[in-house]
């Protein structure tokens, strides 16, 4: 009695993530560890399904970024937000050096 379950996806050493985005095996494991790509963590060891690897491309992919649209002539632009008036600025705290731990130990004995 044998089922057809189909077959397991193929998993993905770093190394092979690695090598396919000209990066070193190091990288891919720590942005794996930080939690910025997706992965697979059979045991104690870094995996990736084609899917993911396909993920990690779309993450760091770049897109141009376009020019915004011409306005039609005799248009003018939205009002921009009222800004806040700047917040005055407060005379700087003047900082003053502690005296040393064993500087104070050493006058209190000799007053003492």
């Amino acid at each position: 009695m044998s089922q057809n379950r189909g077959t397991l996806p193929t998993l993905f050493h770093p190394a092979d993530i690695a090598k396919a985005l000209d990066v070193s095996e190091w990288w891919v494991k720590e942005q794996a560890r930080r939690g910025r790509i997706p992965f697979t963590k059979p045991g104690r060891s870094y995996r990736f399904t084609a899917g993911q690897f396909a993920e990690i491309l779309r993450l760091y992919e770049s897109r141009p970024v376009l020019a915004p649209a011409p306005r039609p002539a005799g248009t003018e632009p939205a009002p921009s937000k009222p800004t806040r008036p700047p917040q005055p600025v407060e005379a700087p705290v003047r900082l003053r050096a502690r005296v040393p731990h064993r500087a104070a130990l050493h006058q209190q004995s000799e007053a003492a």
